[in-house]
């Protein structure tokens, strides 16, 4: 399919308004180009989310640069999809959850050890302010969705479901016995 050639790059990404600074967008500047990918929704809080999200799953601090690719990626996908408010609150909250430990610990977030980290995600987790605990539960849902819903996380950790049901899963395990899914009510 051919373009017309005062296509440009600049054409193409458009102009990037209020209402879509926060959209990450995939863009094809000729055809078989890489796509040119806007950065992630989280790179301006890049180090904070990274070190609160290795707070949470300590094994996400084992990821390499790909795999935090990859987390930030499903993050940002998913967050693509909502209202830009609540993107932008969530950026706010990122930003708050690192610099409030400074009151307690006279660092950020970003610069404390792991047992200060721990104290501090602790009383977010139980601040008195029904936002706050809002906030962190939502940014833990985030961080969940972004390390466990990488496709080598699922392998390692033997995580097979598949959106087509028992169908897609294929093997011993897969199959429908007579106490499995086809056999038998359940109580």
């Amino acid at each position: 399919m051919a373009r017309a050639s005062s296509t440009s790059v600049e054409a193409l990404a458009g102009v990037v308004t209020r209402e879509t600074r926060y959209r990450p967008r995939v863009l094809r500047a000729l055809p078989n180009w890489e796509p040119i990918v806007t950065p992630s929704l989280l790179a301006p809080v890049r180090a904070p989310f990274r070190a609160l999200a290795a707070s949470i799953v300590p094994e996400a601090a084992t990821l390499d640069e790909a795999g935090w690719q990859e987390a930030e990626g499903i993050v940002s996908r998913a967050l693509a999809t909502r209202p830009e408010a609540m993107v932008r609150q969530l950026l706010l909250f990122i930003r708050l959850a690192n610099w409030l430990a400074l009151l307690p610990y006279g660092r950020p977030f970003t610069r404390l050890g792991p047992a200060a980290r721990k104290a501090h995600l602790t009383r977010l987790e139980n601040a008195p302010l029904l936002l706050i605990r809002r906030g962190f539960w939502g940014l833990r849902t985030l961080v969940f969705m972004g390390y466990y819903g990488q496709d080598r996380v699922r392998k390692e950790l033997g995580y097979r479901a598949s959106a087509a049901g028992w169908g897609g899963r294929s093997g011993r395990d897969g199959e429908a016995g007579e106490s499995g899914a086809s056999g038998g009510s359940h109580r």
